[in-house]
């Protein structure tokens, strides 16, 4: 197997580190927002941890995106636009997102408005995410919403 299809592969599988992470943190968020509870050091592990991942799934997806034959073609076609354009586009806004939630919760004092940042931001990330790969699953008839590529 080649570098490229190591990292494919990589990517691929990390995507459920990251999603698995981010909906328990989401849930941890919500729970202790519309719970009213305070925000503990395991949220806070469990916040960054889901910072780390979503970071290192990046990094992968940076790295693939210069070596993938999908984003040398032409952006007329919806496979290559997808590759070449949409996913990295609607990606790192999700990453972006993960990581002003996390900053943003650094610098509040109240666990409840922590929890609510969390929720927020990591909310509208990973509805991002799980529309990104609906679209790749829409776009490239090759992938699955599950699949591992």
């Amino acid at each position: 197997m080649n570098l490229y299809g190591i990292l494919k592969s990589a990517h691929s599988g990390w995507r459920y580190i990251v999603l698995i992470l981010l909906v328990v943190a989401l849930l941890q968020a919500l729970a202790g927002w519309l719970g009213k509870k305070s925000y503990t050091e395991g949220n806070r592990k469990l916040n960054v941890f889901t910072l780390i991942s979503a970071h290192i799934q990046f990094l992968f997806g940076l790295v693939l995106y210069f070596l993938s034959p999908f984003t040398k073609g032409p952006t007329s076609e919806a496979l290559y636009r997808y590759w070449k354009m949409e996913h990295i586009a609607i990606m790192l806004i999700a990453v972006v997102l993960i990581t002003i939630g996390n900053s943003k919760s650094k610098k509040i004092a109240d666990g409840v408005a922590k929890h609510k940042t969390i929720a927020i931001f990591f909310g509208i990330a990973l509805i991002l995410i799980i529309a990104s790969i609906a679209m790749m699953v829409k776009n490239d008839p090759s992938r699955t919403f599950f699949g591992v590529s």
